[in-house]
């Protein structure tokens, strides 16, 4: 696997956590129950991971505001 791919796979997985944590002490504030934040962080961390690293390899395969850089 080539160096990048390990650093977005490693990018994503911490982003995620950091994340994760966050929309569940949201969701329990909001909903006053632990157990829905926790339910509600879970499904998120599962969902959003594989779509974090393919957003996070379009971009890095983009040229988008680099100048002289070619795919």
């Amino acid at each position: 696997m080539e160096g990048s791919k390990k650093r977005h796979l490693a990018k994503t997985l911490t982003w995620r956590i950091t994340a994760t944590l966050t929309t569940m002490i949201i969701a329990w504030i909001v909903s006053g129950d632990p157990m829905t934040g926790l339910t509600v962080g879970g499904i998120e961390f599962f969902v959003k991971m594989p779509v974090y690293y393919l957003h996070e390899r379009a971009w890095y395969k983009s040229n988008f505001g680099i100048s002289g850089r070619r795919n």
